[in-house]
């Protein structure tokens, strides 16, 4: 009889959900058809949240952007809510039980993070803009908290680890094939690639930076032996075809960054030695420093600008004279170093670049994209960037986090306990390599589809550091989150 009157009150009130959104749709209110999806999340919330941070990863790259233009801010949906809510969630868990592991914390790449954190948010209050400075602090942390922090707990299972960069891969796949396809039509016309990557990018370079962030993963996985031949296969296939969206992208730096990535594959397979790196790091940086004249000359010689036949793309990249885009580029560089030199320790303040730098352009910087107002974006590079809202400290600070992470990641390629781990060490690692590589040129981290795989794999390489050894778990727990 309880049965029977369970069923009776679900067949109504799915009757009842039915009819009351066939009557909405009528009047073109679609809301309701979301209530089981919030549902499900709000389960998944209190009950499972490391499923529901797999899932967020999935959705990221099919994110788009909703400005509310009454409230001033613009947020990405259907995800950053649910990381807000994540954020506080772990924030209160933090204070009311204070057991998080401290072995995480002491981690070189924890202590950087948590006191550029910290240097983030002094400057956010010396601000030029607070509120600018605050909404990009919290917008920071709650990337951070969520994908770092929490992160390095869910990839205390090696399987995390796979479904994390899996799941991410995947959806960004669908996307790639969507934008090229989208390309295609128009016959890949590269001043239409820009048109193609939205709204799921808001440019060329922010997607193919992501790509070439990931890709790495994928090809290094394709050699693992403990894989199946068709997990193997799949891997190849998803490094196939984010390297057809680098192509296509006809981002400079993006092609750039996978040689520097190339490279560094080399040395690390090599297993050179830290000294020879360092005197040929050494060798080179004197070099360029003696021969700067005749080398700017010559890279004044060059007039190519960026065109869609790739031979000429790749010509224009040292092209200082007449390419617009790198012309403007130098523009935002020096507008940000003399804003530095205003506010040398301090710095403007965290995301206000954009709305203050116009008055540091110098009319001889003018290029024909330089608008007067100075409202075209960032600064184009995730160290000089920080060095003009934050100051030294803050420049300083982006340098050491990116040292740490190549040192940890190089130390656990090579003293990773399993194969598999070691691959998957050492795909992240050209992965950020490329990102760091890419970070003189362009900044995304204020973005989620960056910060999410680019927080992630970090919290991947402190969680291999921290809880592994020797062929197992170091502490042999299998907690959820």
């Amino acid at each position: 009889m309880l049965k029977q009157n369970r069923l009776q009150w679900l067949y109504g009130g799915s009757a009842l959900f039915t009819a009351l959104n066939i009557f909405l749709i009528v009047h073109d209110v679609y809301w309701l058809l979301a209530l089981p999806v919030a549902l499900a999340v709000m389960m998944l919330f209190f009950f499972s949240l490391d499923k529901l941070i797999l899932l967020l990863v999935f959705l990221t790259p099919f994110t788009v952007k909703f400005r509310h233009e009454a409230l001033g801010f613009t947020i990405d949906v259907p995800t950053e809510p649910i990381i807000v809510a994540i954020m506080l969630l772990f924030l209160f868990r933090l204070v009311y039980e204070r057991n998080y592991d401290t072995r995480v914390l002491k981690h070189p790449i924890s202590i950087i993070l948590i006191l550029n954190l910290i240097w983030m948010f002094i400057t956010s209050v010396s601000s030029e803009i607070p509120m600018v400075s605050f909404k990009f602090f919290i917008s920071r942390l709650w990337f951070v908290a969520t994908f770092f922090f929490l992160g390095v707990y869910l990839f205390r299972e090696v399987r995390n680890i796979r479904n994390f960069m899996w799941l991410f891969g995947a959806a960004l796949v669908i996307v790639v094939l969507v934008i090229t396809f989208r390309h295609y039509t128009v016959g890949f016309e590269r001043d239409l690639g820009y048109w193609a990557v939205r709204p799921f990018f808001n440019d060329h370079t922010h997607y193919a930076a992501v790509l070439a962030l990931v890709a790495p993963f994928f090809i290094v996985m394709a050699f693992n032996r403990s894989d199946s031949v068709l997990r193997k296969r799949v891997a190849m296939i998803i490094f196939v075809v984010f390297c057809a969206g680098i192509l296509f992208s006809y981002s400079r730096a993006a092609w750039l960054s996978l040689i520097v990535a190339a490279a560094g594959f080399i040395i690390l397979v090599l297993r050179l030695k830290f000294r020879f790196i360092l005197a040929g790091i050494i060798l080179l940086v004197g070099s360029l420093y003696l021969f700067q004249t005749e080398i700017i000359m010559h890279l004044e010689r060059n007039q190519q600008e960026s065109s869609g036949d790739f031979a000429e793309h790749v010509r224009s990249i040292s092209n200082i004279t007449s390419d617009a885009s790198n012309l403007e580029r130098i523009n935002r560089w020096r507008s940000a170093y003399r804003m530095y030199e205003e506010r040398p320790v301090l710095g403007w303040g965290p995301g206000t670049y954009q709305f203050v730098y116009a008055p540091f352009q110098r009319y001889e910087d003018y290029t024909i994209i330089t608008t007067h107002f100075g409202d075209l974006g960032n600064a184009h590079s995730e160290y000089i960037g920080p060095l003009a809202e934050s100051g030294m400290p803050g420049m300083l600070g982006m340098l050491a986090l990116t040292l740490a992470v190549l040192a940890t990641g190089v130390k656990l390629y090579k003293r990773a306990p399993t194969r598999e781990m070691q691959l998957m060490a050492l795909g992240i690692s050209l992965g950020f390599i490329t990102y760091f590589a890419h970070g003189l040129l362009n900044n995304f981290l204020d973005t989620d589809k960056a910060s999410v795989p680019f927080w992630g794999m970090m919290a991947v390489l402190v969680a291999m550091d921290v809880f592994f050894e020797k062929g197992q778990r170091a502490n042999g727990r299998n907690e959820t989150i």
